[in-house]
């Protein structure tokens, strides 16, 4: 009997198992919450990848793709799961599987070459991409799509795309390499990514000028490049195995050559965290690979999880602002960090840091489902900017690229003049750096 899945990658059975049908996943599920379909919970979508292991479905069938293509993969279910299910590794190999076995259309085919290919791994084509959205919504492109999009769904989700990028895209990033101020206490080596790196250069060059105001030396190796988190949650594995291997390399060779060691790799995006951590597991076929990978994976942190472990030399300045943290899911449910942001935000003097409802629910971002699913994406980001409006903050405070563009349009939209920005922005902010 041929095996149901088209290869190795399939969701796996170990994984599976561990599923018990408890249903704790359910009320933290968002795509639930608004369905209330069985099938569009974690619970319901590993049934469906155990039914294709038991040949009751097939990775083709429609209804499969249907229910695996709406899940956010927000990983809020890991979280709640007494079992210890690693969903996020099941609902990316079962999207694997639904890309081999599923003939696209030609258009289909082209979006994706463009945007895995030339755009994700290209910082200069991304960033000339996202200086022309912005200067095309000024142009009010983005309402006209909208309009086309009545008729013809692919402009309206053109226009919904050029509305997530910042009123302010910039690909200004920080140098190569960045001194510690004072005596140097540790070095590490900085992701400065696809999106971060394209749209929101200061922000990496904010994340170097904390890190260096702290004591800690910090390299940007110029020939990195996207960490493949968004063609993993797309089912391009093997797209984001050839990333994956290319990082591993060029960060290990930046490392060489000092006497210091690099200590960590730091990530401000929270979903580049997420899937860098778990570099192993996407390479654990490969035996050329595999131990490089986990070793690679073992020393990435994100900046807000390292900051706080090593503990800040001097404190920030003041910032008198109400201000709210909203958790970025691969950061909270992903990475399991959750103090060490709101410690560096009480360490703040002056900030009026208020809770924010759900603030572990997701926005609706979730990589590209804000352009793949934007009915339900815009459903559960109304859920998210609702619990805002009601904390009376003017600033929301997150570190994920998806989730500041995904929650600043969202407010754009009700009117608000609540800002969003990324936590190492605000620190930057309260140290006296440029975005003071």
């Amino acid at each position: 009997m041929p095996l149901p899945y088209p290869n190795a990658d399939a969701p796996a059975e170990e994984l599976i198992a561990r599923c018990v049908r408890c249903g704790f996943c359910l009320p933290t599920c968002p795509t639930y919450a608004v369905l209330g379909v069985e099938m569009d919970s974690p619970r319901g979508r590993i049934h469906l990848m155990k039914t294709v292991w038991e040949h009751r479905l097939g990775a083709d069938a429609d209804g499969f793709a249907d229910h695996i293509g709406k899940c956010l993969d927000c990983r809020a279910c890991e979280t709640a799961c007494p079992s210890g299910v690693e969903y996020g590794k099941l609902v990316e190999g079962a999207r694997s599987q639904i890309t081999l076995a599923r003939p696209r259309s030609l258009i289909e085919r082209a979006v994706r070459v463009v945007a895995f290919d030339w755009l994700l791994p290209h910082r200069r084509v991304l960033a000339a991409f996202a200086s022309l959205s912005v200067a095309a919504r000024r142009l009010g492109a983005r309402d006209a799509l909208r309009r086309i999009g009545v008729r013809l769904g692919i402009a309206r989700r053109l226009g919904d795309l050029i509305d997530l990028v910042p009123e302010r895209a910039s690909a200004a990033g920080p140098a190569t390499l960045v001194a510690a101020q004072g005596k140097r206490r540790r070095r590490v080596a900085l992701l400065t990514g696809c999106v971060m790196g394209s749209v929101f250069g200061p922000t990496n060059a904010a994340t170097a000028r904390v890190l260096a105001r702290n004591g800690i030396e910090v390299l940007a190796p110029a020939d990195q490049t996207c960490c493949g988190a968004l063609h993993a949650h797309a089912g391009e594995r093997e797209r984001a195995r050839a990333l994956a291997r290319r990082n591993i390399a060029v960060f290990e060779k930046a490392a060489e050559g000092d006497s210091a060691p690099v200590d960590a790799v730091i990530v401000n995006a929270a979903g580049c965290g997420a899937a860098m951590k778990e570099y192993g597991w996407l390479l654990k076929d490969d035996p050329l690979w595999a131990a490089r990978a986990a070793a690679f994976a073992s020393k990435v942190k994100d900046a807000s999880e390292y900051l706080a472990d090593v503990g800040l030399r001097e404190p920030p300045g003041v910032v008198t602002v109400r201000a709210t943290w909203d958790d970025p899911c691969h950061l909270l449910h992903g990475q399991k960090v959750r103090d060490q942001p709101r410690t560096l935000l009480a360490a703040i003097p002056g900030l009026d840091l208020v809770p924010l409802a759900e603030a572990d629910w997701c926005c609706g971002s979730a990589g590209t489902y804000n352009v793949t699913q934007p009915e339900l994406a815009r459903a559960v980001l109304e859920r998210k900017v609702t619990n805002i409006l009601r904390t009376g903050a003017a600033l929301v405070v997150t570190a994920n690229p998806g989730c500041l563009m995904q929650i600043q349009a969202g407010l754009r939209r009700t009117g608000a003049t609540t800002r969003v920005v990324h936590l190492m922005d605000l620190l930057d902010q309260a140290y006296g750096g440029a975005g003071g």
